[in-house]
């Protein structure tokens, strides 16, 4: 049987990268997916790229930044589909600034576009989570919440991760008796159409500083989180899981 058959899977950040992947073997595992992102063309294209593999998807455009916005994706995804059996927030949207330089414009665009956008989604689903019965969350968080850079601007995209981090620990323990299951994933390096813009040189560099030889693809975070939407992981919940190719804890030669 498909890991997650008759499951309903929301998916945020579907219009590209880790949410594409996601959304394409989620429903390949048997998911019905309600996805969203701000962009349209990019999200509607991604739905189509599920229905023609035979999944089921229905997607939308939302400002996760805005609660109400958040809410309403959450409550035409019911009207769709029935249920949710699992909340993957797997959208982010930072700036990057080091501390001397930080705006505040900065700061909370990234705070608001990385952090907020959690709350945003978990709290009009939390309710519908605990009249079902239970439910699984999963937080994309990064190990920029786990340790320093100084070569990197990631001043406010560190807190918001590791925000992203404790809030999941306590979303954990506040759900563990309603049978809601909540983890993170903290994903290192990951190549996405994003970087198009670096040069050969950039990109090399960025391969070799990974203990494991190369960069991760989205498809090294999603099926971690497969896992973790599974009811494989059912004795799961409260738990970071780093995915980085070993960056953050081997010193490489």
């Amino acid at each position: 049987m498909a890991r997650l058959a008759n499951k309903v899977v929301f998916i945020t950040g579907t219009g590209g990268g880790q949410g594409r992947v996601a959304s394409l073997l989620f429903a390949k595992e048997g998911a019905h997916i309600i996805g969203c992102d701000i962009r349209e063309a990019e999200a509607a294209q991604t739905a189509a790229m599920v229905q023609e593999a035979g999944g089921k998807m229905y997607s939308s455009v939302v400002d996760l930044t805005d609660l109400a916005s958040a809410t309403q994706w959450i409550e035409d995804g019911l009207s769709q589909a029935g249920r949710i059996d699992v909340l993957y927030n797997n959208a982010g949207n930072p700036k990057t600034a080091f501390m001397g330089e930080q705006s505040e414009d900065v700061w909370s665009y990234t705070i608001r576009g990385e952090l907020d956008i959690i709350f945003n989604t978990v709290r009009p689903a939390w309710g519908h989570f605990v009249a079902q019965g239970g439910g699984a969350i999963i937080n994309t968080a990064s190990v920029s919440g786990h340790r320093g850079n100084g070569a990197t601007g990631l001043t406010a995209h560190a807190a918001a991760k590791g925000g992203v981090i404790a809030l999941t620990k306590q979303i954990a323990a506040e759900g563990a008796p309603l049978k809601i299951r909540a983890n993170s994933i903290s994903p290192g390096g990951i190549i996405t159409p994003a970087l198009d813009v670096l040069s050969a040189d950039q990109l090399a560099q960025i391969h070799r500083m990974h203990p494991i030889g190369r960069a991760g693809r989205p498809e090294d975070v999603v099926y971690c989180a497969l896992y973790l939407a599974s009811d494989e992981a059912a004795w799961v919940t409260g738990s970071d899981f780093i995915v980085d190719g070993g960056v953050s804890s081997i010193i490489s030669g």
